[in-house]
């Protein structure tokens, strides 16, 4: 009489199959929390500064009509938003700012508040303000803020420019207000900021060509707003392919 061994698989195939469900369910959290960092990047690398991309949709609109780039002056940047910061609760209901503050304001607040070496002060060949009563994102902030008419597209395209700087910030439970100002300076020489160009920290708002992240609280609900809306789409999908999750 012959007895045959059992075989060493057919105890191992159900163990087989749950090792390879147990697999998949973490290869899965693997390649969800992989998304999750990658869209976690994008979004913070977009929602840096927006002024830069403000900047950069100025030019864009400029080369378009075959006109020179105009220079990211951080000097410019940071006045623009001492601009906005002075004209903040002046916004009226059709999204223009009531506000226009002295010439003077320039060269003895905007630009110490922002350590701009005075020696290096040029001209300011022309500016635009506009105001919203939420934030939009840099092109429709544009289009719709702070340039709605021909002649404030005439000033974005005015051949005298050579430099440009944005400031935007946000008034507590209340508007947004933007402002880009204009220089005919040479680059590398006006609107200069003190301490190898970090200047003075600003405690609210973003401007253009910053080596400071932007600090406008109203920037960062957004950003978390779209963040978790992917974390929760995420958990929902994976409780639903995979109940023991």
């Amino acid at each position: 009489m012959s007895f045959s061994s059992p075989s060493p698989f057919s105890f191992s195939l159900p163990l087989m199959m749950v090792a390879k469900k147990h697999y998949c369910c973490c290869e899965w959290k693997w390649i969800v929390l992989c998304q999750l960092f990658l869209a976690t990047v994008v979004c913070s690398s977009h929602n840096g500064n927006p002024a830069n991309d403000l900047v950069d949709i100025i030019n864009k609109n400029r080369t378009s009509q075959k006109l020179p780039q105009l220079n990211d002056n951080p000097g410019l940047g940071c006045m623009a938003l001492q601009y906005v910061e002075l004209c903040k609760g002046n916004c009226t209901s059709n999204g223009v700012v009531n506000c226009k503050p002295p010439e003077d304001d320039f060269t003895e607040v905007f630009g110490p508040n922002c350590g701009v070496e005075l020696p290096t002060f040029g001209t300011v060949t022309g500016h635009i303000v506009g105001c919203q009563p939420k934030y939009l994102e840099p092109s429709p902030a544009f289009s719709h803020v702070l340039v709605k008419d021909s002649k404030a597209l005439s000033i974005i395209r005015n051949k005298s420019h050579t430099e440009v700087g944005v400031g935007l910030v946000g008034a507590h439970k209340g508007s947004f207000f933007w402002c880009i100002l204009f220089s005919d300076g040479k680059t590398n020489s006006s609107f200069i900021l003190e301490d190898n160009g970090e200047g003075i920290k600003q405690k609210k708002g973003c401007f253009s060509g910053s080596t400071f992240p932007c600090s406008s609280g109203q920037r960062i609900p957004v950003f978390l707003n779209n963040v978790l809306a992917l974390v929760l789409l995420h958990i929902s999908l994976l409780q639903h392919w995979y109940p023991t999750w």
